[in-house]
C-alpha cells in the first residue's frame, strides 16, 4: 500500500461506516414492514366478522318491534330488498326522506317505518349496546353482500354534490386543542400511527382502501366497529366534541371519501388490529 493509500485508508473506513449505518435504518424500516404485512395476513385468516355477518342476516329477516315485521323491504337504494350491491353505492340520496343517507342511517329509516322501533333512541344508544349491536350484525352482513365489488357513489343530485363539498371541507378543518383536522393524518403519503399505516384518504387509492374496509372487526377491543363509529373514533382521538350518530357532518365524510374511492374494491367487513 503507498503512503497515498494509508492516508486514505481512515476516509475510506469512515465512508463505509456511513454507508453502512444509512443501509441499516433502510433494512430496519424493511423488515418492520413485512413483519406489519405478515401480521395482517395472518388476521384476514378467521375473521371473527363473518359471526356478526350470520347474525346480521337472521336480523334482516326476523320479524320484529312493535310492528313485528322484518327488514326485507327496506330500499336501501336497489329497490325494496335487494341488498346486492347497495353498499358500494352509499351515502346517496333519497327521495322519501329527502335527505343523503349513509347504510347506518338508512336503516335507522328502515327500522322506524318498518318495524316501528324509535330511530332516535337507538341513535342515543352507546356503541356496542342493544340495538347499536344488532347494528353491528346489519352493517357487517349487508357490506358482506358487497364485497369485492367496485365503489360507485352518485353524484348526480344537488344534495349528493353538496354533502361532497360539506364532507371536504369538515376534512380540512382544523381545530380543537392540538388543532388537528382529519386531514393532519389523512392527507400525505407514507404516515403511520405506531405500527399502523394512515391512507392518504384524499387519493384515489388511499381513499378505497381506508372507506373501503369498514365495517371492521377490531381485533383490540374484540367488537366490530361500523363506519359510524370509527368516525366517531377519529373526532375522539383530534379532541372534537363527539359528532351525533348517523349526523349529516358524518354521512357528508362518507360521501367525500367514498366518492374519492370510486373504482376501488369493497373489503368489508375487514379486520383490524
Amino acid at each position: 500500500m503507498t503512503r497515498t493509500t494509508k492516508g486514505l485508508a481512515p476516509l475510506i473506513a469512515v465512508a463505509m461506516l456511513s454507508l453502512l449505518g444509512a443501509v441499516a435504518p433502510a433494512a430496519a424500516q424493511k423488515s418492520t414492514a413485512d413483519g406489519i404485512a405478515e401480521y395482517r395476513e395472518m388476521l384476514q385468516d378467521g375473521n371473527p366478522a363473518e359471526l356478526f355477518e350470520m347474525k346480521g342476516e337472521a336480523l334482516w329477516k326476523e320479524k320484529r318491534g312493535p310492528k313485528n315485521a322484518s327488514m326485507e323491504r327496506c330500499d336501501l337504494g336497489k329497490g325494496p330488498g335487494v341488498v346486492k350491491g347497495a353498499f358500494v353505492e352509499l351515502p346517496r340520496y333519497f327521495a322519501d326522506t329527502g335527505k343523503v343517507q349513509d347504510l347506518e342511517s338508512r336503516l335507522l329509516t328502515c327500522m322506524e317505518t318498518l318495524q316501528g322501533l324509535d330511530a332516535k333512541k337507538i341513535a342515543a344508544t352507546p356503541f356496542g349496546k342493544y340495538e347499536q349491536k344488532n347494528m353491528e350484525g346489519l352493517v357487517a352482513w349487508i357490506s358482506a353482500e358487497s364485497k369485492g365489488m367496485k365503489f360507485n357513489l352518485s353524484q348526480a343530485h344537488a344534495q349528493e354534490k353538496q354533502m361532497y363539498e360539506v364532507g371536504k371541507r369538515m376534512f380540512y378543518m382544523r381545530g380543537g386543542p392540538h388543532d388537528f383536522a382529519c386531514a393532519t393524518c389523512h392527507a400525505a403519503d407514507d404516515k403511520r400511527i405506531r405500527l399502523q399505516d394512515l391512507p392518504n384518504l384524499t387519493k384515489n387509492a388511499g381513499a378505497a382502501a381506508g372507506f373501503g374496509a369498514w365495517p371492521a372487526y377490531r381485533v383490540s377491543s374484540g367488537e366490530l366497529w361500523s363506519m359510524q363509529r370509527r368516525l366517531n373514533d377519529c373526532f375522539r382521538q383530534q379532541r372534537f366534541p363527539y359528532p351525533g350518530y348517523a349526523s349529516d357532518a358524518t354521512i357528508a365524510l362518507g360521501v367525500f371519501l367514498g366518492v374519492n374511492g370510486k373504482g376501488g374494491e369493497a373489503t368489508a367487513p375487514s379486520i383490524k388490529r
